[in-house]
């Protein structure tokens, strides 16, 4: 990200969000609404301001596991390293605009919009971590119930524990861990798609992080399949039995907490094997959440006329042969916005949609085949139904009858298809095209 930061001609804009979009390829002009952070660019991200405000909120970054400061950094490594306040939790007191030696601090600050004109547009969302319902499985209930990203926070170095594994109940350090896979996935109530392999990864991943440190806790794995496919993954897998962790093939039915101990009974059955039913104990309970389409994918979609899967995910222009670009030429996705993916294969989606960009903008000119909607307007009813159903919005209705924008314009046959007047065709499929081919293949039988 720094080094992006650094390169010429990288424009990064954080903290914004993207408001309008029009065009089409090669002439996009697009709307970028940059949020305030009642702080200007002359901060230096000293942290000053930090030790004065008398202000808390909660910390998303640390999945709420330990509070911060109303005017904060995201992250240690946020780029830029600029403060930012949170005005929901600001009580403006102003000692931090006091302390403040470049006087960075504004709290007139407004958004401001951005106008920029491209040729392509890049869509690369991400994802987020699914949220159980409360009380599935203890979680929000329980407070030894936690989900793989709190756990990734709890053993990062820079975490709200410094990298040390605890209870969130009682601090102390756990002797038995659970970890439940596929949960919200796999799942006909819930997302009936599998996160690509990368929740059960992560399990393993982080079972051999936590065997390293603390060789003398007991760790099993409740799993309904193990997906390691890719290189090195089934090893890796292997790898991390040979370390001791348990893998027991189950479906978790029920989790109680002892109100003493805060310790969790979990009753499972092996369906490997003919035990039947058996309650064990443990000190704390991991759940792999399955990976949904980020907060904000229907906005974008909105924006950028395109359509989702049923996953949620955007959809591509063919699921198999072309998973980079999307229905609008000159739009194309990358990683995870287009389906769960591991990071390798974001990388390789990611470079391919720059590959395809980069390969169109070079050309002087874009060519399309004119399978074109066109209006008769002396047909033409002017009632607007092909403008009100146009999912590129390509059509616009003027007073002596409709328009087609040629250029937006996909030949779906959508306006066609709700033209009460009969009065839009398709360029090369007319119906008197279908009737002689009709009539052709009649006077061969």
């Amino acid at each position: 990200m720094l080094q992006a930061a650094r390169t010429p001609g990288f424009n990064i804009y954080t903290y914004s969000e993207l408001e309008d979009v029009s065009g089409f390829v090669g002439n996009f002009k697009a709307k970028i609404r940059k949020r305030a952070r009642y702080v200007t660019n002359d901060c230096n991200g000293c942290g000053s301001c930090f030790e004065v405000c008398p202000a808390y909120g909660y910390d998303e970054f640390n999945e709420g596991m330990n509070p911060r400061k109303a005017i904060y950094v995201s992250f240690a490594q946020a780029v830029p390293s600029m403060a930012q306040i949170d005005m929901n939790r600001c009580i403006k007191c102003g000692m931090c605009k006091e302390v403040c030696e470049v006087k960075a601090v504004d709290f007139d600050q407004k958004d401001e919009i951005i106008e920029l004109e491209v040729g392509s547009i890049i869509v690369a969302t991400g994802w987020d971590e699914y949220e159980p319902d409360k009380g599935y499985l203890g979680y929000k209930v329980y407070p030894n119930v936690i989900t793989q990203m709190k756990l990734e926070r709890m053993l990062a170095p820079n975490g709200p524990t410094v990298g040390h594994l605890v209870r969130p109940s009682d601090g102390k350090k756990p002797e038995r861990i659970l970890f439940i896979q596929c949960v919200g996935s796999r799942d006909l109530n819930k997302q009936t798609y599998c996160s690509a392999g990368v929740c059960c990864m992560i399990s393993i991943k982080n079972t051999k992080l936590i065997k390293q440190h603390y060789p003398d806790i007991d760790i099993t794995v409740a799993y309904m399949d193990i997906r390691a496919a890719g290189k090195d993954y089934e090893e890796y897998f292997t790898a991390s039995r040979a370390e001791g962790i348990r893998y027991v093939r189950t479906n978790v039915s029920k989790i109680y907490q002892d109100p003493e101990t805060k310790n969790l009974k979990v009753i499972l059955q092996n369906t490997l094997s003919n035990t039947g039913l058996i309650e064990f104990e443990y000190d704390l309970v991991v759940l792999s959440c399955a990976m949904v389409p980020a907060i904000g994918v229907d906005k974008i979609g909105k924006i950028l006329k395109l359509e989702t899967s049923q996953d949620g995910f955007f959809k591509e222009f063919h699921s198999r042969l072309n998973p980079i670009d999307t229905k609008i030429p000159g739009i194309v996705l990358a990683g995870v916005a287009q389906g769960p993916k591991s990071i390798a294969e974001s990388i390789s989606q990611g470079r391919a949609a720059a590959s395809s960009l980069a390969r169109l903008m070079s050309k002087e000119k874009y060519r399309i085949l004119l399978i074109r909607a066109t209006v008769d307007k002396d047909k033409c009813a002017k009632c607007g139904l092909c403008e009100l159903n146009c999912p590129y919005n390509a059509i616009k209705l003027e007073p002596d009858g409709a328009e087609v924008n040629e250029i937006l314009c996909r030949g779906c046959g959508t306006c066609l298809a709700n033209c009460p007047s009969e009065a839009i065709t398709l360029r090369y499929y007319r119906e008197p095209q279908y009737e002689k081919q009709i009539d052709a293949i009649l006077e061969e039988i």
